[in-house]
C-alpha cells in the first residue's frame, strides 16, 4: 500500500506520513540517512522535513548537518525537485545556541533572512518549500510546560516584520509557503489577522505541533482555529519519543542507543515532556500498550492511525534511526482503528489526560 498523499495548499501535495530528520548527523551517518530516505521515498514518502538547528541535541559542530544530508541525498540520488516537499525552520529565540547568529536573540528581518540563505546553501537547492518559524518570537508555554505566566513575557519582534522578511522570500522565490510550530491558539490569530490587513503579507498553511496519543491539547482551542482557518495540523511526534513503541517498558529500561537513553541528561527539550520516571506518563503509556495487546495491533500502528485519523491532520511528522523503525510506521497506514479501540483509547485518555504537553 502507497503512502496516502494530502494537498496542504493549492500546489503543494504532501505525503501523509513526513520523516523528520534531527537524528541525521548525530543519531545517523550520511549513509544510514541516505539508507533511510531512500525507504521512505520508495514507499510513496515526498515531504522531509528539517531546521537549521539540526541535528538534536544541538551542538555546535553538528548544526547544519540535517540539511546538508537532506539536500545532498536528493543531489546525489538525482531526484527531480518536483518530486520532493522539502521543509525546514528558522531558530527562535535561544540563550543557549549562541553558534546560531549569536543566540539567537530574535527573528527580525535580518536572521530571518539570513536563516534562509543559510538553509538553501545547505540544502543546495533554489526553494523551500515549506519554511517554518521554529518556535515563537515571544514568551509561550512548551516543551513540557502547562500554564502560562503573564510575568515572564519579553519584548518580541512584531509579526508584521517577520511576515514581510518571509514574503519577500517568497517573492523572491526562495520559499513557497510559509507555517509555524509550537504555536498557541493566539499565535494562529494574530498570524492570519496580521496576513489579513493587506500589504503583501503570506497567509500561513500549516502548524506543525506536537500530537499523540499522549498528548491531544491541540484539540482544545487549536483545532477550532485551524478548522475555521484552513490551517493544517503536521503533527510531530506521534509515537511520543518512541514511549508509544513500548521499547522502554522492557525489564532492561530498552535499547542503550534509543533516544532517551542515549542521550540521557543532555536533551533537556524531550526529557522534560517525555519523563520515564513520572508514573502518570508510564501508566498511561502502558495502557495504550495494553490496547494494543489487547486487539493484536502493533503498537506503532495503533499510535500512527490514530493521529492519521485525525481530520485535521496533513501529515505524521515522524523519526526513525533504522529501517524496521521505518517499516514500521509505513505499515501503519493500513491500519483502520475501529470504534472499539477508539472507545478504549478515550478511557486511558479520560483517565491520563495529556500527560506529555
Amino acid at each position: 500500500m502507497a503512502v496516502p498523499l494530502f494537498n496542504l495548499a493549492p500546489d503543494l501535495t504532501v505525503s501523509k506520513l513526513c520523516l523528520g530528520t534531527m537524528t541525521f548527523g548525530e543519531q545517523n551517518s550520511m549513509v544510514q540517512s541516505f539508507q533511510l530516505l531512500d525507504k521512505a521515498f520508495d514507499a510513496g514518502i515526498n515531504f522531509f522535513d528539517s531546521a537549521e538547528m539540526y541535528p538534536v541535541p544541538q551542538r555546535a559542530e553538528t548544526q547544519g548537518r540535517s540539511e546538508d544530508y537532506l539536500g545532498r541525498w536528493v543531489r546525489e540520488r538525482k531526484i527531480p525537485r518536483d518530486r520532493v516537499v522539502l521543509a525546514t525552520k528558522v531558530t527562535g529565540p535561544s540563550g543557549q545556541m549562541t553558534w546560531i547568529r549569536g543566540g539567537p536573540k530574535c527573528l527580525d528581518a535580518r536572521n530571518i533572512t539570513e536563516a534562509i540563505d543559510s538553509s538553501l546553501s545547505r540544502m543546495r537547492t533554489d526553494f523551500i518549500d515549506l519554511y517554518q518559524i521554529h518556535w515563537p518570537d515571544r514568551y509561550v508555554p512548551m516543551f513540557g510546560e502547562t500554564e502560562y505566566h503573564p510575568v515572564r513575557q519579553f519584548s518580541s519582534v512584531h509579526i508584521e516584520e517577520q511576515l514581510h522578511a518571509l514574503g519577500r522570500a517568497i517573492d523572491a522565490g526562495k520559499i513557497r509557503y510559509v507555517g509555524l510550530s509550537n504555536e498557541t491558539p493566539y499565535g494562529i490569530m494574530k498570524f492570519l489577522q496580521v496576513a489579513e490587513s493587506g500589504a503583501g503579507y503570506p497567509k500561513i498553511v500549516s502548524v506543525q505541533n506536537s500530537y499523540s496519543l499522549l498528548c491531544r491539547k491541540f484539540d482544545s482551542g487549536m483545532a477550532e482555529c485551524c478548522h475555521h482557518e484552513r490551517i493544517s495540523l503536521l503533527a510531530y511526534s506521534p509515537l511520543a519519543m518512541g514511549m508509544l513503541s513500548g521499547k522502554y517498558f522492557s525489564p532492561d529500561g530498552g535499547p542503550a542507543d534509543a533516544r532517551l537513553n542515549l542521550f540521557k541528561g543532555r536533551y533537556s527539550e524531550g526529557e522534560s515532556r517525555y519523563n520515564l520516571s513520572n508514573t502518570t506518563i508510564r501508566d498511561a503509556a502502558k495502557g495504550y500498550l495494553d490496547i494494543a495487546r489487547k486487539y493484536g495491533v502493533h503498537p506503532v500502528s495503533i499510535a500512527i492511525a490514530f493521529v492519521l485519523r485525525h481530520p485535521l491532520v496533513a501529515s505524521a511528522v515522524f523519526g526513525a534511526t533504522k529501517l524496521w523503525q521505518l517499516q514500521q510506521v509505513i505499515n501503519a497506514c493500513e491500519v483502520k482503528l475501529n470504534p472499539e479501540i477508539i472507545a478504549d483509547v478515550d478511557k486511558v485518555h479520560s483517565r491520563f489526560p495529556n500527560p506529555c504537553p
